[in-house]
């Protein structure tokens, strides 16, 4: 995964775990990737120890088995034998499998023309005064700079009459990424659809559409609440805020 060579982490960002009452919300660098997968169940092992009395039969089970794969493999061998005199082509080897990525290789980073991280997720100076609570991580890059899904999903919603302007929200297994402050704005047709359209950009996505990993769905801007063009990028995982720096350490260790 690469990703921009600034570390979220960063010290001068202070981009620290919240205060005690938000700590049960994060999952430090064990964050949970997209994913609907049960989780397999454990095996009891006491439960599969042979018992006295089927000793016996076991061992006679064994030695029945054994023969019978030792006359597959014989039939098997006479008939590659067979196919090679006869002058078919050779069994070709079966390649081998390789190892499983880590989910979090499919995710993507979601500014390109990165320039730095201005504001961290957690308390801070609000810049219209007051001392708040900010749920989210504001990635500056340059007016116009285009904005891509973090992971794929279902675009929940668009929406432009907030503070946090023109903004798109996917849903990805569990997952809300919350984009804020693109440019363009919403389309309400006749029929209830609602369209983010960004015709400078070439942007247009509809409310209930999927989108991919890495799919451009805005470009930066200044609408609503905002001192700069930047994207606040906003994580919540089944109903809780996620710092988005823990996130991008997920995604830049695997």
């Amino acid at each position: 995964m690469q990703l921009p060579s600034q570390d979220p982490a960063d010290e001068r960002l202070q981009l620290t775990e919240p205060r005690p009452l938000y700590s049960q919300h994060y999952l430090d660098t064990q964050v949970p990737p997209p994913s609907d997968q049960a989780p397999q169940e454990a095996i009891d092992l006491d439960d599969r120890r042979p018992r006295p009395q089927q000793s016996l039969m076991g061992a006679v089970g064994v030695m029945a088995l054994v023969g019978l794969i030792w006359g597959v493999a014989e039939l098997w061998q006479s008939s590659l034998q067979v196919e090679a005199q006869e002058g078919q082509a050779p069994v070709a080897e079966v390649a081998a499998v390789p190892p499983p990525k880590t989910p979090w290789e499919s995710a993507s980073f979601p500014v390109e023309e990165f320039v730095a991280y201005t504001s961290p997720f957690g308390y801070r100076n609000h810049p219209y005064g007051g001392r708040r609570f900010h749920y989210g991580l504001d990635i500056a890059a340059p007016m116009g700079s285009y904005i891509r899904a973090w992971w794929e999903g279902t675009v929940v919603e668009v929406s432009d009459d907030t503070a946090c302007g023109t903004s798109v929200v996917v849903e990805s297994y569990g997952w809300l990424h919350i984009y804020c402050h693109m440019q363009g704005y919403v389309v309400i047709e006749e029929d209830g659809d609602r369209w983010m359209v960004d015709h400078d950009g070439g942007v247009q996505i509809r409310q209930g559409d999927l989108v991919k990993s890495g799919q451009r769905i805005g470009r930066i801007g200044m609408t609503g609440r905002t001192t700069g063009p930047h994207l606040h990028w906003g994580m919540k995982y089944q109903g809780n805020w996620i710092d988005p720096s823990v996130i991008l350490k997920a995604m830049l260790e695997s």
